[in-house]
């Protein structure tokens, strides 16, 4: 008797020959990791509905608006069945963090916002690797397949769909997190009908018993592990709300004035993390170690040509000066500080002119 080998169909070798193709362009063009897979969220979904139930998205309403549309990709992409997940590290090398943390008058910036915002460089990066995927596609003569890139701009479960494509694990901060990268990268998305084969290893969750990053939040926005309240963590406070930030919160803030990286510093896991290559990532303008006082003496002018093509252009102007209003009111006692808020005090709305009066009296009351 002869045993008949089972040979494959054409399509699914172009199929595999396809992913290892996607690997390898997508590292060419500076991803330092991907992963293909399914559509199925629904473990992910249910802890969605219930941090949402629990109002913990705060003033970020469109957390809610798309229903089930973010926890399942063919809701929102007809037809998606594969999702190709990357990331890219943008960490800046020779990042003295700590130094900039301790140092009152000066501003801390979160370091994913030092650079171009991450939004276009990953967007632009993703469409040379669409066109590679459609050139492919074409030159094997397979049609009817459609591919759509997203980068933290629609609603996707980025973390989730990561975590499953095998580029790591969500840890207890609820970031991201890979054991030989930690988690200073971005991630971006394409959304496909190609029949990829996917990822079917995924990470090992290897955060143990450390709570460090629970610990380390200065304003114990990590409520529990995998719990976080958005409407007490610093990255929310001043970047997304536009309102008034808490009293009580204010000075847990200290110089933060965009972002926070508390929970990343402290990760072990980050003793692992490789600096970025990208000359798009490395700091403008100075605001890796800017003193509080020159980004406050910023017109709206100036506001909006440094922060032209950044991430930090999202809080606006006037998030801008309430988020230094309160660093300034954190500072250590200095009269020259208590002129500059004194001089901002008359051109600004009133939610503005609110943080600065708090910022003066706490000023007055160090003398």
């Amino acid at each position: 008797m002869y045993w008949i080998k089972q040979v494959p169909p054409i399509t699914d070798l172009l199929y595999k020959e396809l992913s290892h193709s996607i690997q390898t362009w997508a590292s060419e063009l500076g991803f330092q990791q991907t992963g293909i897979t399914d559509t199925a969220l629904a473990e992910h979904e249910n802890h969605l509905e219930r941090w949402l139930d629990h109002g913990n998205h705060g003033e970020m309403n469109y957390m809610a608006l798309h229903g089930t549309r973010r926890s399942r990709p063919s809701e929102l992409i007809p037809g998606t069945i594969r999702v190709i997940s990357l990331r890219m590290d943008y960490l800046p090398e020779d990042d003295k963090i700590l130094d900039t943390l301790d140092a009152p008058s000066t501003a801390y910036v979160s370091r994913y916002a030092l650079g171009r915002d991450y939004h276009k460089i990953i967007k632009a990066r993703l469409k040379k690797l669409e066109t590679k995927i459609k050139t492919f596609l074409e030159d094997h003569h397979l049609h009817g397949f459609t591919l759509r890139i997203f980068t933290d701009s629609a609603p996707v479960l980025e973390k989730a769909l990561a975590a499953k494509a095998g580029l790591g694990w969500i840890g207890k901060n609820t970031l991201l997190l890979n054991r030989k990268a930690g988690s200073w990268f971005f991630l971006g998305e394409i959304f496909t009908n190609i029949p990829l084969p996917i990822n079917t290893l995924t990470a090992t969750n290897r955060c143990g018993s450390c709570q460090a990053c629970i610990d380390i939040c200065p304003t114990k926005a990590i409520t529990a592990p995998y719990q976080l309240d958005a409407r007490l963590c610093i990255s929310y406070l001043t970047i997304e709300s536009r309102g008034t930030i808490p009293v009580e919160l204010r000075p847990l803030m200290g110089n933060r004035i965009f972002g926070c990286d508390d929970c990343q510093l402290v990760c072990p896991w980050n003793r692992y993390a490789r600096t970025t290559t990208e000359d798009d990532f490395k700091p403008r303008h100075g605001l890796k170690d800017a003193e509080l006082l020159d980004l406050f003496a910023w017109t709206e002018d100036e506001f909006l040509k440094k922060t032209e093509g950044s991430a930090i252009r999202r809080t606006g102007y006037n998030g801008w000066l309430r988020n230094i209003s309160i660093a300034l009111g954190n500072a250590n006692y200095d009269p020259e500080i208590i002129k500059a808020l004194k001089d901002k005090l008359a051109g600004v709305n009133e939610m503005v002119a609110e943080h600065i009066s708090w910022a003066i009296e706490e000023q007055q009351n160090k003398n």
